[in-house]
């Protein structure tokens, strides 16, 4: 389209950025302008059929129907990225290029917002604690929930909120997953440290299963070397033996969207 024909920038009100297409004349007619041959390539072409509609509008007095001079999509900001990369990149562009879009518009804190979102919406009744320090998300899983003591192997009730959370983070894909055990500082490191690799490693393998894709995945164990309480009470060390994942924007999906665009 002309740039002297329409206008378009990507805007952040509240949680939800949305896309403003300014018309500066009248289309010449209404909805059909939009051909099916244009939005053929689009992987998420039912997104598109707001595009067509939002344009027109009914005159409340002759009820005929005309073409607005502005129209507002409300549209995700990674949906409507993804359009933009259909438009140019095809199916794998509008994928690739939803990200970097993000950053261009919303931001990746964007993109990273509607995941914190989800997750916290499905985990609320989990006892799995969701974080955000900056375009960071950490979700944080209690030994008591997730692990016998002494054990690498998942509970029922971990398991259960892990499938929760693998449908978000299938969703949003361009992010890395960070996993790592910690224990309380009871017995010694040669034995806390690889009992906090093999549970790290245990949620890691069922987030694979999941459907999460294992190149997103690295896993550590630490030991009693970081704790986030005081070993000197029980609570305190009953806070310390954790599983964290650290959820974190993939840089490099970000540049290589930025490529395609």
């Amino acid at each position: 389209m002309d740039s002297d024909w329409i206008n378009g920038n990507m805007s952040h009100g509240g949680n939800h950025p949305f896309f403003q297409l300014i018309f500066r004349r009248p289309l010449r007619r209404c909805r059909k302008d939009i051909s099916m041959k244009f939005l053929k390539p689009l992987t998420v072409a039912a997104l598109a059929i707001p595009l067509a509609l939002t344009g027109c509008v009914t005159d409340p007095v002759s009820g005929q129907r005309n073409t607005s001079k502005t129209a507002m999509y409300g549209l995700g900001g990674a949906a409507v990225c993804g359009i933009v990369g259909a438009l140019t990149h095809g199916g794998k562009g509008a994928r690739n290029s939803a990200l970097a879009c993000g950053a261009i518009g919303a931001g990746v804190g964007g993109y990273m917002d509607y995941q914190e979102k989800k997750l916290r919406e499905n985990l609320k009744n989990t006892n799995i604690e969701v974080e955000r320090q900056g375009n960071q998300i950490k979700l944080v899983m209690p030994e008591n929930v997730t692990f016998a003591t002494g054990s690498a192997a998942l509970s029922d009730q971990a398991r259960n909120a892990l499938a929760t959370a693998s449908e978000t983070l299938v969703q949003y894909p361009d992010t890395t997953l960070t996993i790592n055990g910690h224990t309380d500082n009871t017995g010694n490191d040669a034995i806390n440290e690889p009992l906090s690799r093999n549970r790290a490693l245990a949620v890691a393998d069922y987030l694979q299963s999941r459907g999460v894709n294992g190149s997103r995945l690295t896993t550590a164990g630490y030991g009693s070397r970081h704790p986030i309480a005081s070993n000197a009470t029980a609570e305190g060390r009953a806070q310390n033996r954790r599983v964290e994942i650290l959820i974190n924007p993939d840089q490099n999906a970000i540049n290589a969207a930025k490529q395609q665009m």
